[in-house]
């Protein structure tokens, strides 16, 4: 059996969709999996042993490049690639309107969401099959009560990731003698107040365990070397590719995070892991696996530096 699965983005939603590829190896132990994946989180993707290829795709930098010859070259380039395989079945966890006309490019029967489950309905007319799946229960759930309604086994499997961090020399402090703090986030909102993270960091420097502050941007570096300034000992990384950071989190002996990606990353190698909620809510996409796994605060309504540094105590015993 040749499988395709579509889910291009956010981070966080791609890392949710990993237990999928774990519940199809399982169910199908001889199928080919492959993954169409923007090509910023690909890594992610090519952590799961279980995905054959990995197709990138570029929708984001498409879109700011319209106008330019290359950019067109690129699109008929992944049409021909996502085309020249024939599948036994393409699969959208995705449920957009892009989703379902990459899925369309891809030559094999479509499964997806139905209209009332979809996050954009009109994907569902994109689908050869669809199927109705309750939007109450948490994003990693969903899209395995999905695959499994597609592929016809049970609903109860395990829970499993199924990645590890790869190999990389130079990954930090020694293992288990850091705590990662993710300060940085896709909106201003969703920040956490840079005086709790210096409160947080000092307590764990107490308790002789070294904050590391990794940072993406410029203005996430700026915001990590501000914090890591008031705290003797932390650490700001250079830039790091994604298999990088997953290695730096996997050495960790915690992480505690705002509502980004990363946090999610931490939750899917097995890393305890705190996230902090200040402008949404984690009811539905909150941090999730099997571990040690905590959703701090709400819309409205972020936690305290003293809640989460007790619920870390926890975590580290």
């Amino acid at each position: 059996m040749r499988i395709l699965l579509v889910k291009t983005s956010s981070l966080g939603d791609v890392i949710h969709n990993l237990p999928v590829v774990s519940d199809l190896r399982h169910s199908f132990p001889d199928a080919s999996i492959d993954w169409c994946v923007e090509e910023a989180f690909a890594d992610i993707a090519r952590l799961h042993p279980a995905v054959d290829e990995v197709i990138p795709v570029a929708i984001r930098r498409w879109r700011k490049n319209l106008a330019r010859l290359a950019t067109w070259r690129e699109v008929r380039a992944f049409r021909a690639r996502i085309a020249s395989r024939a599948y036994d079945a393409v699969l959208d966890t995705q449920g957009l309107l892009k989703s379902a006309l990459i899925a369309r490019q891809a030559s094999g029967r479509r499964y997806g969401y139905a209209a009332e489950a979809a996050r954009e309905p009109l994907a569902a007319r994109f689908y050869d099959e669809t199927f109705v799946i309750p939007r109450n229960v948490h994003a990693v759930e969903r899209n395995r009560w999905l695959a499994a309604a597609a592929f016809d086994y049970p609903v109860d499997l395990v829970l499993d990731y199924g990645i590890s961090a790869p190999a990389i020399a130079g990954a930090g402090p020694a293992r288990g003698r850091s705590v990662i703090l993710l300060t940085a986030t896709s909106r201003d909102d969703k920040l956490w107040d840079e005086a709790n993270w210096c409160v947080l960091g000092r307590a764990l420097l107490e308790r002789g365990l070294t904050p590391v502050l990794p940072a993406g941007s410029a203005l996430e570096r700026q915001r990590a070397e501000r914090i890591a300034a008031a705290l003797d000992g932390a650490i700001v990384p250079p830039p790091l590719s994604l298999p990088q950071v997953a290695t730096l989190i996997a050495r960790a002996a915690l992480t505690i995070g705002v509502d980004t990606g990363l946090a999610h990353l931490a939750a899917a190698l097995g890393v305890p892991v705190i996230a902090l909620y200040v402008a949404t809510d984690p009811a539905l996409t909150g941090v999730y696996g099997s571990g040690f796994v905590r959703n701090l605060g709400r819309s409205g309504a972020p936690p305290s530096a003293a809640e989460v540094l007790r619920v870390a105590e926890q975590a580290l015993r």
